[in-house]
């Protein structure tokens, strides 16, 4: 853990060169009732307890394992405000890593705060996994949205009253060129303005297996990098790092899959 630590710092250190930002999305005066209807028009699918302990996702209270990601998630909301941020990419450098796992526990936490709002929108659109790892019985599926075919709330479920999903139901073709879509973007602002969300997180594929995750890296304000213990490379972690942040800003690396706890946690960041 150490000697990944100090790689990550050493190569920071060789860089001189400054992320660039994305425009930053300015806050209209928002009608608080229309957003508030509009989330409760999202239709609420719980998934059993059951279902979501055996995926690994343990943040629906404050106990055991919970603690880790709600440390996690206290330091990213900080960063976020204080840069006035509300879009945040999660992504690894190559595949199995967690990253999904990692977005679920992150947007639970986040929910458990009740004054947020949370949307998670699933664009691993060539392998996406959240809708049979949590079995949900539903039709909606946000390809449709972002591909400019159905609105966000024909597409869109609640997990819980303050979080909203955007799930897929099947791999989607010309991923990359949906995702660099300018198009998209007015999408995503129609969102903000209807739901008025405190943050929405975009679980992206792996960094190594295609340029989708290039191709839409300007449309957030930061990424989320997700690396796996003694299983990520250091060269493909740097690369993952140094490429993302020609067009957009890092916002911190975890390190998952931990098989030894540090004092803190089996889930580190490195900021």
């Amino acid at each position: 853990m150490e000697k990944i630590q100090s790689a990550i710092a050493k190569a920071r250190a060789e860089r001189q060169h400054v992320s660039p930002t994305r425009p930053l999305f300015h806050h209209r005066d928002y009608d608080q009732d229309h957003s508030e209807t509009a989330w409760a028009a999202l239709p609420l699918i719980e998934p059993s307890m059951k279902r979501l302990r055996s995926q690994r996702i343990v943040t629906l209270d404050r106990v055991g394992e919970a603690a880790a990601f709600d440390k996690l998630r206290t330091r990213m909301l900080q960063q976020m405000h204080a840069n006035n941020w509300r879009r945040v990419a999660i992504t690894s450098p190559g595949p199995s890593s967690g990253k999904s796992t990692v977005s679920m526990n992150l947007a639970y936490s986040m929910s458990r705060q009740m004054k947020s709002r949370v949307i998670l929108s699933e664009l691993d659109l060539r392998k996406p996994s959240i809708m049979k790892s949590l079995r949900l019985k539903t039709d909606r599926d946000f390809s449709k949205v972002i591909q400019h075919t159905s609105p966000f709330a024909d597409e869109a479920v609640r997990l819980k009253s303050n979080f909203a999903l955007g799930v897929l139901q099947r791999p989607v073709e010309a991923s990359a060129e949906i995702l660099q879509n300018p198009q998209l973007e007015d999408t995503l602002q129609q969102i903000e303005a209807d739901y008025d969300p405190t943050i929405m997180m975009f679980d992206l594929p792996p960094f190594q297996v295609s340029d989708d995750v290039m191709a839409f890296a300007t449309k957030v304000d930061c990424v989320l990098i997700v690396a796996a213990a003694e299983q990520t490379k250091i060269d493909a972690l740097d690369v993952c790092e140094r490429e993302l942040a020609d067009v957009t800003n890092i916002l911190g690396i975890v390190l998952n899959k931990c098989r030894y706890e540090t004092e803190d946690a089996s889930y580190n960041y490195y900021g």
